[in-house]
């Protein structure tokens, strides 16, 4: 009952915003499925905990990984995980985009609950600001092995110790955008699905296939090289080959290292590597960002097709 109210309601709003913008308007076919909407005016309801209250290492739940869940925010970031087969469970939004940027997501999702509220309600989320509007908790995947991402992989990024979800979530969308096929994490990385690295991203966490690597360096590195793997350290030394390097650019299979935002690459790593590696820079500069670091690295080393 309610919902049918709020569609007639919203019908109506949207005829009058779509006339005064001299633009058709859509109505609701007969017959389409739409999942129930609860009205909330506080976010203290106990469903709203996974969005308002449990803090990223509660939903991961490390001690249950089959229960943990995570946040996608942004109507691009939900279609990506929706298609990567990540299941939702619930949607949180403002009323307007119901029938606005939503609507695709609700019609892919009608069995689950849609909360809904005024901008002034949500806007006591932390960076709800940042959100575009649309949250969805989401049961977390289960995660691939090492060897199962690295099977058909010719490029594949390690992470080290990277810890600022900012930095993980631009790095796996330069690993995305520039021809990386895969993206290892050692354990003390922070995780991929925490909400601002899912974000930052732009979904691309759930196109690009990813695993931890487990023990590292010794075992991870011996089972890299098991595949087949040349690994190269993106740090500076006194062995250090430019990144366009003739015989790096040649490896069949590469595997490119980052280190830590302060730290960089453990020299236990270092000394595990094939090869060391550096960006030429000017002016005096000796380092870059990790993030700005692996778009060069990526675009350098990538591995086109029949090449």
């Amino acid at each position: 009952m309610y919902f049918e109210l709020f569609k007639a309601q919203n019908w109506r709003k949207r005829s009058v915003e779509a006339r005064r913008r001299n633009c058709a308007v859509l109505p609701y076919q007969e017959g389409e499925k739409m999942p129930p909407v609860v009205e909330i005016t506080s976010l203290d309801a106990p469903e709203l905990d996974v969005y308002a209250r449990l803090t990223e290492a509660q939903l991961l739940n490390r001690f249950e990984p089959s229960k943990g869940m995570f946040i996608a925010e942004s109507p691009k970031v939900i279609h990506r995980a929706l298609d990567a087969g990540c299941r939702p469970v619930s949607l949180l939004m403002e009323r307007k985009d119901i029938d606005g940027s939503a609507r695709e997501i609700l019609t892919r999702c009608p069995e689950i609950p849609v909360y809904t509220a005024d901008e002034s309600v949500l806007c006591q989320l932390t960076g709800y600001h940042l959100t575009r509007g649309v949250l969805c908790a989401m049961g977390r995947p289960a995660l691939p092995t090492l060897e199962a991402v690295c099977e058909n992989a010719r490029r594949v990024v390690i992470l080290e110790n990277v810890q600022n979800p900012t930095n993980v979530g631009a790095i796996f969308r330069s690993a995305a955008a520039l021809g990386m096929d895969a993206v290892l994490l050692t354990p003390g990385c922070s995780n991929p699905l925490y909400r601002r690295s899912a974000r930052v991203s732009m979904g691309t966490v759930f196109q690009i296939p990813w695993a931890y690597t487990g023990d590292w360096p010794e075992t991870g590195m011996r089972q890299l090289k098991s595949l087949g793997f040349k690994t190269a350290a993106l740090t500076l030394s006194d062995n250090s080959v430019s990144i366009d390097d003739p015989a790096l650019m040649g490896e069949e299979r590469l595997a490119l290292l980052l280190g830590s935002e302060g730290d960089g690459l453990t020299n236990e790593t270092i000394a595990h590597c094939d090869y060391t590696v550096k960006i030429p820079m000017f002016h005096g500069v000796d380092s870059l960002n990790v993030a700005a670091a692996s778009a060069v690295a990526f675009w350098q080393l990538r591995k086109e097709n029949g090449k």
